[in-house]
This record gives structure tokens, sequence and C-alpha cells, in this order.
């Protein structure tokens, strides 16, 4: 195992709680059309076009034309997205926090709407501490496309090798892996920090 050089990060559900669900149990008080609704209306196939860079007023029109009464509920989803994030996860920011102090490159690599990666950024000041984010809106793909992978890599001048990559979803991993890439499927930051600590992390404070 090389010695890791910089961390990449994912960021939705590795910093911050992200579901549909938190905000449309908000709006739909029947949990059986709730299923529904998350099942066949506001997809994960549908949002994932607004990481891949389609507006989400293209978005919002496309599918309330399909689904004419859900249109306020689809609408709601543009208008209230913030409303899709849930907690913070603070250990992770704290293991940020720490890589930053200790001087290690860190990078981000997110599936993410080019329109609403600003307003996030605004929103949690952790995204301060990136040396550099690739966000897929911006670049019209997504994870875990290669492509993409290979956009971090060249803009911010990566061994793969001697990356260490964070994310919560094992498709992504998986595509990170056949790069080359250290990798740690997250699923809480007791035991990403465990992780670190066995790749001679052990220096660090959290």
């Amino acid at each position: 195992m090389k010695q890791i050089s910089a961390v990449l990060f994912d960021i939705g559900n590795v910093f911050v709680r992200w579901d549909p669900r938190y905000l449309y149990e908000k709006l739909i008080a029947d949990p059986v059309e709730l299923d529904f609704f998350l099942t066949n209306v506001v997809t994960l196939a549908w949002h994932t076009e607004h990481d891949r860079g389609r507006p989400f007023a293209e978005g919002v029109r496309k599918l309330s034309a399909q689904f004419p009464e859900y249109e306020d509920l689809i609408q709601s989803f543009d208008t209230k997205w913030a409303e899709t994030i849930g907690e913070t996860i603070t250990g992770t920011v704290d293991v940020l926090g720490a890589l930053v102090a200790e001087g290690m490159p860190v990078y981000a690599i997110t599936n993410f709407s080019a329109e609403k990666w600003p307003l996030f950024c605004k929103s949690y000041a952790f995204t301060d501490l990136f040396d550099g984010v690739v966000v897929s809106g911006e670049e019209k793909l997504v994870k875990p496309d290669p492509a993409l992978f290979d956009i971090a890599i060249k803009r911010f001048g990566l061994v793969p090798e001697e990356t260490f990559f964070i994310d919560d979803r094992f498709d992504n991993i998986r595509a990170a892996e056949k790069i080359g890439m250290q990798c740690h499927t997250f699923r809480d930051p007791a035991t990403l920090k465990k992780d670190l600590w066995s790749r001679r992390f052990r220096h660090l404070s959290f």
C-alpha cells in the first residue's frame, strides 16, 4: 500500500445526509402515497439528470407533464431543494479539518447540480477547506463514470495509487478501485477514522 498523498471526498451522505424523503415527508402525509411518489415520480434516476447538468426547470417541466397531478410537489423539489438535506455529519467535518491542519491536500468529487452547488457552499463553510472540487453538473458527467474521475486526476495532479477516495456508494468505490485508488466505503465517521488510523494517520487528532 503506497503512502497517501491526497484525499478525495464525496459530499452527499459523507458530509451531510441527503434524501428527498426529508422534504416530501413534510408535504405528503399518507405514507403509502409518499412511498409511491418517491418510487415512481421523483426518483433518483430523474434527479441524477440534474447532477448530469440538466437545468431544474427543464426537469420539473418534463416530469410535471408526465405526472400533472403532482405538479406542485414536483416543483417543490426545485424551490425547496435545501430541505432535501438533513444533518451535517460533524465527525467527517472533523476529519477534513484534521487533514487540512496536517497539510494533506484534500479534494472533492461530487454528483451535484451545477445550479445548487453555489447555494450549498454558501450554507456549509466546510466546503471552503477543499483545495478543489469537481462538480458533476458542471462537467456533464456523473460518478461512477471513469471520465469524471479522470477530470479530477488531471485537474488536481492526483496519483491514483496515492489517493484515498471516500464515498458512500459501492458503485463509485468500484470505479475508483479500478483506476487504482485506495478506497473507503463510508458508513460513519468512527469507521472512517479507524481506516485512516490503519493507514498511518495515527498522529491526527480528530
